[in-house]
């Protein structure tokens, strides 16, 4: 660690000095990897296109693993493999193991099978569902990968890119967490997500808890047998007693019910209503404070409809299932890794604003592992929906240098 922090301090800029933009800064191995990219940038803007016209909804990322392990094949990184979960891993060995620095982006999208993912390109804006997200951040760890391989930069530790599964919602985290603690276990030394826009640094990770709740009982007819405890009305105590939830400007912290279902005509009593519903924080103990209050919600709606119709001898009955849980967490501003990440911001000449979002970073920073979320240097906009886009402008290239000055920053130039 101790070298790490030399090699933050020297080679690059201090986090702590107040200084201009220098590009005469950048360390003059790595000045050739650097040229390429901007070089070729087309290139990097093509694999971002071609990839993301692959299929790969949270849970079924299956065909674009393939063809991003022959991909990473193709660039000659080693030890190429496709792990047990589904992650994408090709190597980039030092001269030593340690420290191991993994640069990753998810392979996972929140579209269907059936979504039409072409993308269409107009000048440096190209349009099309998950182009941002994360389509950008695997062609920036694409593009890394080339510049390094092209050019002769080595390292004292090693590089690890990473393609995850199941980073959104419906992927529950899964392929990082399989990743940290199965594949690579106490391995990982530094965990670098590409998953954001313009040169955001996620220092905050939001951590979040999403359930379905379900309210269950017989049901009847809504005057025969009228006098029974009601599903849909029990859902609707919850959801009045989470609206008056008081949550803290800071740390921010919100709550939302999502979906609502029930029901099944106006002059039946329901068998069922559900919703789905989350809270967030980017305090660990707000989170679990908000958390408690969701479940005494809940349970509290149960015991008020049982009430309310106490002369009932008709069950109601109340469901909760897990649909994601991340955790909150923070690395320090003075940390290495974040001190690697604003010295390389100041190198390029851009803004590196400190963020709060959820990424794949959560569960490296609940696991003590330095993390955090990276842009990708273009602007991205409309993530999760149909109509996304993302602008490369006329210096997208900076993402993918920006991300190889932070990555050799850690590992160490030899």
């Amino acid at each position: 660690m101790r070298r790490i922090l030399s090699l933050v301090a020297l080679v690059f800029i201090s986090a702590g000095a107040t200084v201009l933009p220098q590009q005469s800064s950048i360390p003059r191995l790595l000045r050739p990897a650097l040229d390429s990219l901007r070089a070729h940038n087309e290139w990097t803007l093509a694999q971002q296109q071609s990839i993301c016209e692959i299929p790969a909804p949270s849970n079924h990322e299956e065909r674009r693993a393939v063809e991003l392990k022959r991909r990473f094949e193709a660039l000659g990184l080693q030890h190429v493999r496709i792990d047990s979960m589904g992650n994408v891993i090709g190597e980039r060995p030092g001269s030593r193991r340690r420290p191991l620095v993994v640069l990753s982006a998810h392979l996972d999208t929140v579209f269907p099978e059936g979504t039409d993912l072409r993308v269409r390109r107009e000048g440096t804006l190209l349009r099309g569902p998950g182009i941002g997200d994360d389509c950008r951040g695997l062609a920036v760890i694409l593009a890394v990968a080339r510049a390094l391989q092209e050019n002769p930069v080595r390292t004292d530790g090693s590089l690890l890119f990473v393609g995850t599964v199941g980073e959104e919602a419906a992927g529950r985290g899964r392929g990082v967490t399989y990743l940290l603690q199965r594949e690579l276990p106490e391995e990982v030394d530094f965990f670098l997500t590409v998953d954001l826009g313009d040169f955001e640094i996620t220092n905050r990770a939001v951590g979040s808890m999403r359930y379905r709740v379900s309210y269950f009982g017989p049901g009847g007819h809504s005057f025969e047998s009228f006098g029974m405890p009601n599903p849909i009305h029990a859902l609707g105590r919850a959801i009045a007693t989470i609206s008056d939830f008081q949550v803290p400007a800071d740390p921010r912290s919100t709550f939302n019910v999502g979906i609502v279902q029930g029901g099944r005509a106006v002059n039946a009593i329901a068998d069922t209503a559900a919703m789905t519903v989350e809270v967030r924080s980017v305090s660990a103990e707000e989170l679990g404070r908000l958390n408690s209050l969701l479940f005494g919600a809940v349970t509290g709606a149960l015991r008020a409809e049982r009430n309310r119709w106490r002369a009932s001898t008709v069950p109601i009955g109340l469901k909760i299932d897990t649909l994601n849980i991340r955790p909150a967490g923070q690395v320090a501003d003075s940390a290495p890794i974040m001190r690697a990440a604003l010295a390389a911001g100041r190198m390029l000449g851009v803004a590196t604003p400190l963020t709060a979002h959820s990424t794949d970073a959560n569960v490296a920073i609940a696991m003590g592992i330095p993390a955090i979320g990276l842009g990708h240097g273009g602007r991205g906009r409309g993530e999760h929906s149909l109509v996304e886009t993302y602008d490369d402008g006329d210096q997208g290239y900076l993402g993918p240098q920006w991300a190889t000055l932070i990555a050799t920053a850690l590992t160490g130039l030899r």
